[in-house]
């Protein structure tokens, strides 16, 4: 064989067996930043039709992690395919800058940080965010990602600040803008109101208690039972035992029945349904139950607050159930919505006994100045002492969370501004109706999530954000909520942003003939709470989006979301009389671990991008990304990225045999048209046509998985286990220029063409290194400059597809007969045999056409037919007959048959003798 090496077309290629990834997309991302590939692919589009992709903003106060590699590469693989199929797509960055998260960063890494005033503060703030911008805006480009980056949209820019205002501006001419006392989540760490989207729920063990409020007025109710009113008692439960010093009212509902029971000297009220379980926990077990009451029977009762100088009203309220506790709610209005309002309805005080810091105040009487997260004992204690405890009993519920310290938060009725929802919901809830929802249970998550939703708190207790363009009467404290004053703001954020707001007083903003509608003053002050974040990014569509822009074809988050930013821009959209800012909302879930467990320092399962680029490469971790199905959790862990890597090798490796392959093609000279290519070339164009449809409808469809999959199959299955596979005789053995051997060869080259097109939304970096390797008919400088479906044209044949669908059943039943034959020691290799095919009249036909392909497909010597009186057709197996030839391999008769070339069959002969070949005896 090795004096004929030289004789063979042996594949050669530069391109590298080993990705070495982490080393090799950096030559990759150079080679994208000199051409400026992104600008390309604009000017390229710049007469199509306009596709956006609206940015959702991450936090600028970290590295990124998982999911932001999760969501950008999700939004990369749009993007690119967007691009690449008739559409210009300008994708512009976002990054939310102020509030909390960043405000907490600065001061965590500030000396004196207290002493700042409040624009050397926000100085801080804004190098904090800008320095972790540019962090993460080098870590998204590390991963590929293509977008306009040297022209993000920043909320903290005053351009967008100024729209911002433009927003609250436009919702409050519409009256949707209001301050009042609400109960609002409070966390006292921070200091600040918060928002439903910042709150999270985790498991906490508490005390529930059962506490007894002692009857002092029963209105007539009990007269008749002749019991003492100092002997009967209503039994409230509760969980969060710090809220007693709010309690103003017990609550129960008009419609239940509730039981008046006897036990230990003393008598309870308590729903029937619960008089058990109560009396269970109270270790009771014996009582009487004396009378039988319907809740709107026991309307206006007055009960004795159990340690503090006030009354504790019974009243009615239809958020009351039986499903735990007594059916005697605990009603402190200071510190629940729903207490809230149903005192409200009563015209009941709202005592807020917690001041910003979480600390009792002189309301909470003998509990002043004790922090209420160490308040239980002491007011169990009380309780115990006064012996109004009935029961107690430990229990771990969820309860709500700050997001970014972790602590506890309260209910806690502070005067907030609040959007109005409910002024324009019913608007909201027919906008949704009208967008695409992926996954589809989309829709009704947003529809029940505003359904239950009445009002929004947009105003916030620290210094980092945009101020509410809002003033007050100096003379009355009147609040002047004024469309015009605001647009005026608005003007001088954009030329000055909105430090300006920190640096003047208000008069600086005014024109000087605003009046107070109340007094008639013309002295105000400025409001000095800030915006909820959730309104910065909620305004991005109006500060980012053209006209012809809005609204956007695809907001794509994770479905954390629902309650953030794809809430509040539907909110301040259709607020603003807009509609919906999205046609498509795409949802994506969270990053777990192999265990479905989330990621956390505390466990051990973070893996960082950034460690899987360095260990792995971008691409890995963007082919991870499309294997998965993002629209629920998706699970991550070095076994499964090391599986990944064993996917990636075997389309890197397929790619590489037909660059070896191309060596010698040039598309422009070489080029077999496709009437006259083979019928199995042919054939592996239709498969080609049909993966290309696939994964168009696909990604269409966001489908990412599917074209991972679509792909990975084709490249194992079609290609490598089979087409490429049976090609090696005709590629290495034929003459350079044979026909059939150009034949394969422009069959390879559409393959690989298209492949890499179809494959370069997922792995970029691959892509364009294989790219850079294809022989080109057209001199194109980057995959991303070419159109996805500039393909080879093909017409479907049903017949050849029929045709080679049944050859590779045969060939199939030929292995098995193959494998049969090496166990029997028949032969060794696939080489050594003959195969001997026993048809029927109506078979031998179709085989005796196809006895070439089903020879090339089985990859034997030789294959011999006969006609036979059986029915349908028999295959056997026999040792081939003539010797191996040296050349090629197969076994002939003819070898040894030519005196010049002895060792080789009469096919490798002819083609010597073309190249002029002499064998040196002498080897």
């Amino acid at each position: 064989m090795k004096k004929y090496n030289s004789t063979l077309n042996l594949p050669k290629t530069d391109f590298p067996m080993k990705a070495q990834l982490p080393i090799k997309e950096l030559d990759v991302f150079k080679y994208w930043q000199k051409i400026n590939v992104y600008q390309k692919m604009q000017e390229k589009n710049s007469d199509k039709s306009t596709f956006v992709l609206h940015d959702g903003p991450p936090y600028a106060n970290g590295e990124i992690h998982l999911g932001h590699a999760l969501n950008k590469i999700l939004k990369d693989m749009v993007v690119k395919f967007k691009n690449m199929s008739g559409f210009k797509v300008n994708f512009v960055p976002g990054w939310d800058t102020h509030g909390l998260p960043t405000e907490l960063k600065s001061q965590s890494i500030t000396k004196n940080y207290n002493e700042l005033s409040d624009v050397e503060l926000r100085d801080v703030c804004s190098k904090t965010a800008l320095n972790y911008l540019e962090i993460q805006r080098e870590s998204f480009k590390r991963l590929g990602i293509f977008a306009d980056w040297e022209n993000p949209y920043i909320t903290l820019e005053p351009r967008f600040e100024a729209k911002q205002i433009e927003v609250f501006a436009e919702l409050a001419k519409r009256g949707a803008i209001y301050r009042g006392l609400r109960p609002v989540y409070w966390c006292s760490e921070c200091r600040t109101a918060l928002a439903e989207a910042e709150i999270e729920y985790n498991q906490d063990a508490c005390d529930s208690i059962y506490v007894k409020f002692q009857l002092i007025d029963d209105e007539g109710k009990f007269a008749n039972l002749g019991i003492n009113n100092e002997k009967i008692f209503f039994v409230i439960w509760t969980t969060t035992v710090w809220s007693l010093p709010g309690n103003v009212a017990i609550c129960v509902n008009s419609e239940f029945e509730y039981s008046l029971i006897s036990a230990n000297g003393e008598f309870y009220v308590i729903a029937s349904k619960l008089v058990e379980a109560s009396c269970g926990v109270a270790g009771i077990k014996n009582y009487e139950v004396i009378s039988i009451f319907k809740g709107s029977q026991l309307e206006n009762i007055k009960t004795q607050h159990p340690f503090l100088p006030r009354v504790s009203k019974v009243i009615l309220g239809d958020h009351v159930t039986v499903e735990s506790g007594t059916g005697c709610v605990h009603t402190a209005p200071g510190h629940g919505i729903e207490d809230f309002e149903v005192c409200k309805n009563y015209g009941l005080e709202i005592p807020v006994p917690v001041n910003d810091y979480g600390y009792f105040t002189e309301e909470a009487g003998e509990f002043a100045n004790l922090k209420i997260s160490s308040s239980d004992e002491n007011i169990i204690q009380t309780l115990k002492n006064k012996h109004l405890l009935f029961a107690q009993k430990n229990i771990t519920h969820k309860y709500p969370h700050c997001w970014r310290c972790k602590k506890n938060v309260i209910f806690r009725a502070t005067n907030q501004w609040f959007c109005s929802v409910s002024k324009f919901k019913d608007d909201a809830l027919k906008a949704i109706a009208n967008v695409n929802w992926i996954p589809v249970w989309g829709e009704e998550r947003m529809k029940s999530m505003l359904t239950e939703r009445n009002d929004w708190c947009i105003s916030r207790q620290r210094k980092w954000g945009v101020p509410l363009p809002i003033f007050f009467c100096l003379e009355c404290g009147e609040p002047f909520v004024d469309y015009e004053s605001m647009l005026k703001v608005s003007k001088v954020f954009e030329k000055e942003g909105s430090n300006s707001w920190f640096a003047n007083e208000a008069d600086y903003f005014l024109s000087g003939t605003e009046k107070c509608s109340k007094c008639g003053s013309n002295k105000f002050k400025k409001e000095k709470d800030i915006m909820d974040v959730w309104f910065d990014s909620g305004s991005t569509h109006h500060a980012v989006l053209s006209k012809s822009e809005f609204p956007a074809d695809i907001y794509l988050e994770g479905a954390d979301q629902y309650r953030g930013w794809f809430q509040s821009s539907l909110l301040t959209s259709v607020g603003m009389n807009q509609g919906a800012p999205y046609k498509t909302v795409i949802t994506h879930g969270w990053v777990v671990d192999d265990q479905g467990k989330k990621q956390s320092k505390s466990l051990g399962n973070v893996i960082s991008p950034s460690e899987i680029i360095s260990e792995y490469g971008a691409d890995i971790l963007r082919l991870w990304v499309a294997s998965v199905d993002y629209t629920s959790d998706v699970k991550v862990s070095k076994n499964i990225l090391s599986q990944i890597s064993e996917s990636y090798r075997k389309i890197r490796n397929t790619a590489r045999f037909i660059l070896g392959n191309l060596y010698d093609f040039c598309p422009k000279e070489n080029l077999v048209s496709f009437d006259d290519l083979l019928s199995i070339d042919k054939w592996i164009l239709l498969e080609l046509k049909k993966l290309i449809q696939k994964c168009f409808e696909s990604y269409e469809n966001f489908e990412f998985y599917a074209v991972f999959h679509a792909v990975q199959s084709f490249c194992i299955l079609n290609l490598s286990n089979f087409y490429l596979d049976i090609l090696k005789d005709r590629l290495y053995t034929e003459n350079s220029n044979d026909k059939k051997r150009r034949s394969a060869q422009t069959a390879m080259w559409y393959v690989l063409k298209d492949l890499v097109k179809i494959i370069s939304p997922i792995i970029s970096f691959t892509a364009e290194e294989i790219w850079s390797f294809i022989p080109k008919s057209e001199e194109s400088e980057s995959v991303f400059l070419n159109d996805a479906l500039e393909s080879f044209s093909l017409v479907e044949d049903d017949n050849l597809i029929s045709y080679w669908r049944k050859i590779m059943k045969i060939s199939d039943d030929i292995k098995i007969n193959l494998e049969k034959a090496r166990q029997s020691k028949i032969v060794g290799s696939s080489l050594e045999a003959q195969i001997i095919i026993s048809a029927d009249k109506k078979e031998f036909e179709f085989f005796d056409k196809a006895l070439e392909d089903i020879k090339s497909v089985s990859i034997v010597s030789d294959v011999k037919l006969f006609l036979f009186t059986g029915t349908n057709f028999k295959i056997d197996v026999k040792k081939a007959p003539g010797r191996k030839c040296e050349r090629c391999w197969m076994y002939s008769e003819t070898v040894g048959k030519n005196n010049e070339y002895v060792d080789v069959c009469d096919r490798c002969v002819d083609v010597l003798k073309e190249m002029n070949f002499c064998v040196d005896v002498k080897n």
